[in-house]
């Protein structure tokens, strides 16, 4: 039951949420030990904050809900690759696992030759078609 896609649909809910405030829809979410312990979806606009992404309001309240910075024993579910910003941040949570809907090729840390914490684990293609459609949509409205 609870599987990489179950909690990737959940991000994907935080990635129609921000579609629906005029935000670029992506959506996050951190598990530890199979329960949801933050919820995110893009706010950079909503805030005026360009550091106000998915992942960083995620790791915030991730962090918050532990009682310390380090994100050990949890997976990161984001609808869209993280950028070098987000990845970094990633990297120093420590966090175990990410999971990635669809690649950013001309943002995403992965083609900017970066990398996460050396023990952190890297699944990408989890709901890719559906998590690269809502973006391409948001941005071809916007044209």
């Amino acid at each position: 039951m609870f599987t990489d896609e179950y909690f990737m649909r959940m991000a994907f809910q935080e990635a129609q949420i921000a579609l629906e405030k005029d935000e670029v829809p992506i959506g996050c979410v951190i598990v530890a030990n199979n329960r949801v312990i933050a919820r995110a979806h893009n706010l950079t606009e909503t805030l005026n904050d360009v550091t106000a992404h998915a992942e960083m309001q995620a790791i915030t309240s991730a962090a918050n809900y532990l009682g310390g910075k380090y994100l050990i024993n949890c997976t990161l579910y984001v609808t869209l690759e993280p950028c070098v910003m987000c990845s970094g941040a990633l990297s120093w949570s420590q966090i175990s696992k990410v999971v990635i809907g669809a690649r950013d090729e001309q943002r995403g840390f992965i083609n900017k030759n970066l990398s996460l914490h050396p023990k952190t684990e890297i699944v990408s293609g989890v709901m890719e078609n559906e998590c690269s459609t809502i973006v391409k949509e948001f941005f071809k409205s916007k044209r």
